[in-house]
């Protein structure tokens, strides 16, 4: 039996792919500079912190991936106006960012400012998959709706999910991925970090590649 992909199946496959790369570099930079690459939560959490602790070099270089990361969020939006809507180009730009990054790596700054601005680019680029909204760098609202959707199926009281509800095995899939990225970063990227990272930067790419051929 020959096992066709659908249109869907290309889409869902392409949010893996994402979160797969987004979770390595979330971990790659969390480990390697104490400082995450997409989770802008975390990091304001650590701003935070910072701040009221009146550590002021602390505070500065919690808040400098928030900036870096809401100008690659602009950077892909102002793209997608000027393409028509085409997410493979700033994807592409994302993938070649970390690339660039590996190059650069001995530069704890540039490769995280260059990784965070590929995550804000990212983040922005694509958010809808088979229909649905979906976020490939923040995992808290995927999570929340994991919940509900157990126990919608646990309640016999609870309402009928819409059509466009998302099924929770996509919800399942997009948490699972961002867990298996970080964990090949933890395993691997540790020591190897430029493997992990360059395996970020495939994923993603192939992702654009995935989008432009629709």
């Amino acid at each position: 039996m020959q096992l066709t992909m659908t249109p869907r199946r290309w889409q869902i496959l392409c949010c893996m792919l994402l979160c797969l790369a987004c979770g390595i570099v979330d971990a790659v930079g969390y480990l390697r500079h104490g400082i995450f690459a997409a989770n802008m939560t975390g990091n304001t959490v650590l701003l935070g912190i910072s701040l009221a602790q009146m550590q002021w070099a602390g505070a500065l270089e919690r808040a400098f991936p928030l900036l870096i990361f809401f100008l690659g969020a602009m950077l892909a939006r102002v793209l997608l106006i000027r393409t028509g809507r085409q997410p493979w180009m700033p994807l592409v730009l994302a993938s070649a960012l970390i690339v660039v990054a590996l190059a650069v790596v001995p530069s704890s700054l540039i490769s995280l400012s260059l990784i965070t601005f590929a995550m804000g680019i990212q983040a922005s680029a694509m958010t809808q998959f088979a229909g649905i909204t979906l976020s490939t760098v923040v995992i808290t609202s995927t999570m929340a709706r994991i919940a509900e959707a157990f126990a919608d199926r646990l309640s016999p009281a609870a309402p009928e999910p819409a059509a466009t509800a998302p099924p929770l095995p996509l919800y399942l899939l997009t948490w699972g991925c961002y867990l298996i990225g970080a964990l090949i970063a933890a395993l691997g990227g540790y020591v190897h970090p430029l493997a992990a990272m360059a395996l970020a930067a495939v994923f993603i790419l192939i992702a654009a590649a995935i989008t432009r051929m629709k």
